[in-house]
């Protein structure tokens, strides 16, 4: 039985994806003993609460060309052909399939698409509360986390390392900080 209670605070309708207030961060192991952090600019997002959790969607869109791990050389590296090809693929997108899950915790299935494959990914959603804010704005806070093979998205270059192993890991952390505005 799946149970899709909405949270007591979180009330139906359009509420979208602040991107000043938003970031999708990612977590990669570099060498096998590191991990290299960053993160990728939200254009868009969209969450469409329902009456009931099953009747909820989720949207967004994210701006490859802004990927950022604080080394602009790496950075680079990563928008050229090698990884994400920027060039040729300068968004990801996200849009839900089910949305399931009681009161603060869930799981947003959706279509994940990056450097132009599409696949399957499988959210961990916590709903953060809703304040207004200065502006008289109703806001809603959420975090999600996942975990994807890059491999599965075509992107597999890699270079071994001389004592063993590869230079980049295969797991991808993704990490979601969601600041959304209730459409009025």
């Amino acid at each position: 039985m799946t149970v899709t209670t909405l949270p007591t605070e979180l009330v139906a309708g359009t509420w979208a994806a602040d991107p000043s207030h938003s970031e999708a961060g990612f977590t990669v192991r570099h060498a096998g003993i590191s991990k290299v952090r960053g993160f990728v600019g939200i254009t868009e997002g969209t969450i469409t609460v329902g009456e009931n959790l099953t009747a909820s969607a989720v949207t967004a869109t994210l701006d490859a060309t802004s990927i950022n791990t604080r080394d602009a050389g790496r950075d680079g590296h990563l928008q050229g052909a090698d990884f994400f090809d920027v060039e040729n693929f300068p968004v990801w997108t996200f849009a839900s399939t089910s949305v399931e899950g009681s009161g603060a915790e869930g799981v947003v299935t959706g279509d994940l698409t990056i450097h132009g494959v599409t696949r399957p990914v499988a959210l961990n959603v916590e709903f953060n509360g809703t304040a207004t804010d200065v502006y008289g704005n109703l806001r809603a806070g959420f975090s999600a986390n996942t975990e994807i093979s890059r491999k599965d998205f075509g992107l597999t270059w890699n270079a071994a390392l001389e004592a063993g192993g590869v230079m980049v890991g295969d797991k991808v952390k993704i990490n979601l900080e969601i600041s959304a505005i209730k459409a009025a």
